[in-house]
Parts: C-alpha cells; structure tokens; sequence
C-alpha cells in the first residue's frame, strides 16, 4: 500500500475531518481514506453509464404512481 502525506492542509478541513472521525469512531487515517473513496468512487462510473441506470429504473417503476390519497393514508395508517 501507498503513503501519501499531506502538506498545507487548512485548519477548516483538518478541523471537519477530526469531528467526522470522532463521529465515526475513527482514526483521523481512516476516515481520510473512506472520504476519498467515498468521493473519487463516485466518479469512476461514467456519465453514459450513470444516465443509462436511471433510465432502466425509470422503466422499471412506469406505471406505478402513488396519488395524494395513497401518500395520505400511507402517512395516517396506524395512527389514531
């Protein structure tokens, strides 16, 4: 595995990624890989790809519409 060292990084994102660390009970380490996973793996699928995800989920849910009475009673089901 690879070493990276960080020179300049300014306080307000050093500060943000030890609160997000402490938060996920992580080490500083850590938590800087998974937000640059997290950040550089949202880019490896392509725009065509992402787009062509969307339309078959898209045609998979078409006809299915919920009307405002469903959203009502789904949201007053169970309740007094």
């Amino acid at each position: 595995m690879a070493t990276l060292t960080i020179k300049n990084l300014p306080d307000e994102i050093y500060s943000s990624l030890t609160k997000t660390a402490k938060l996920h009970r992580r080490s500083i380490n850590s938590e800087a890989i998974v937000q640059l996973q997290t950040s550089l793996g949202k880019q490896s699928v392509g725009v065509e790809t992402e787009l062509e995800e969307i339309r078959k989920f898209r045609e998979s849910i078409k006809g299915v519409y919920l009307t405002d009475e469903d959203l009502e009673f789904a949201k007053n089901e169970g309740r007094p």
